[in-house]
């Protein structure tokens, strides 16, 4: 089985989930038991490793109409996050090499091993995005600002731009983080607050729209964000409330990076506006913890995510350096230089 902890029910209860068959996780991975781009990703793979191990097939040619299924399923699961879209582009092309003859024990062999390496390259993937995010500080303490959660919960460990934090943490370079607690979900409040503390870094909670409050009358030195899909001019999507929170950050000349791995750049996106944004029940807006908190008749809209203009951006940190404005130019090195 697959073991996820169950992160809607977090920071009061570590309940963990057991995913058995590859639905269970396609479903954890819809419910937002487990989310975060790099996070679903892994699990995507790890349930494609579930059936495989499962399946009376034989060889490859009795099991291949099946595979391919499964890998719609799981694409069909979120939209918006482009790491488990090419995870399982990856995982397919794998796939073209094997032959009708190739036994199923060997198809579980290297459907085990792609999984086990995404979630290794993942690790050290944030690693390498947090030494690099942690540079921008020269050496002085700062106080950042940061939306949603992308720490090791939404990654196989380390984070993206919690990543950023962690390692400015361990050269005592973080002064304060603030932490907005990101509405619906209240990932912030929930999730990046629980691992802070769990790694005693100081930080502070503040609802989205006091972020403009704070940057006036508190001094923010950074705002540093993940991402779900960066398109090929460096338009960003990512949680919902990041666009506000740049222009915010333009408006005080409060420098804003994204802290992102080479998997969740999309270069065959020109631009931001096709991107496909997931939409999400009315209900998480209306409800608050299953308590109707709106009037009954009400309706909500209720985008998971947005997608945040390349000019709002100073930099996008990724496991190769930060990238800075043109950023055409310099994501397209990424892809052929790398």
């Amino acid at each position: 089985h697959l073991a996820l902890i169950d992160q809607k029910r977090l920071p009061h209860e570590e309940i963990w989930i057991n995913c058995r068959t590859l639905e269970d996780v396609a479903q954890s991975i819809e419910n937002m038991t487990v989310r975060g781009a790099p996070a679903i990703a892994t699990a995507a793979a790890y349930g494609l490793v579930l059936d495989a191990q499962q399946t009376n097939a034989l060889n490859w040619k009795q099991y291949r109409d099946l595979f391919f299924d499964n890998c719609k399923r799981m694409q069909a699961t979120r939209p918006t996050a482009v790491n488990l879209f090419n995870a399982l582009h990856s995982v397919r092309k794998l796939a073209d090499t094997w032959t009708d003859a190739t036994v199923i024990a060997d198809v579980r062999k290297y459907i085990l091993q792609f999984a086990k390496e995404l979630e290794n390259a993942d690790l050290t993937t944030c690693k390498a995005i947090g030494a690099h995010g942690a540079k921008l500080a020269e050496g002085r303490k700062l106080r950042v600002l940061t939306h949603c959660n992308t720490g090791s919960l939404a990654t196989a460990g380390y984070g993206t731009a919690l990543g950023v934090i962690r390692a400015l943490h361990e050269k005592g370079l973080i002064e304060h983080v603030y932490v907005d607690e990101t509405r619906p979900y209240l990932q912030g409040s929930r999730l990046t607050a629980y691992e802070l503390q769990q790694e005693g870094i100081p930080y502070s909670i503040q609802v989205d729209s006091a972020a403009a409050y704070i940057m006036k009358h508190e001094k923010v030195d950074l705002v540093v964000v993940g991402a779900d899909r960066i398109a090929a001019n460096g338009d960003t999507a990512n949680k919902v409330g990041t666009y506000s929170l740049a222009i915010v950050a333009a408006h005080h000349k409060v420098p804003f990076y994204i802290a992102a791995p080479r998997s969740t750049f999309d270069p065959k996106i020109a631009g931001g506006d096709q991107i496909p944004i997931e939409m999400r029940s009315p209900k998480e807006v209306l409800e608050h913890a299953g308590v109707l908190v709106a009037p009954s008749k009400a309706e909500a809209r209720n985008p998971s995510f947005d997608v945040t203009s390349n000019e709002l951006i100073s930099g996008l940190i990724t496991e190769f350096g930060v990238l800075r404005p043109p950023f055409g130019p310099a994501i397209q090195k990424l892809f052929t230089e790398q």
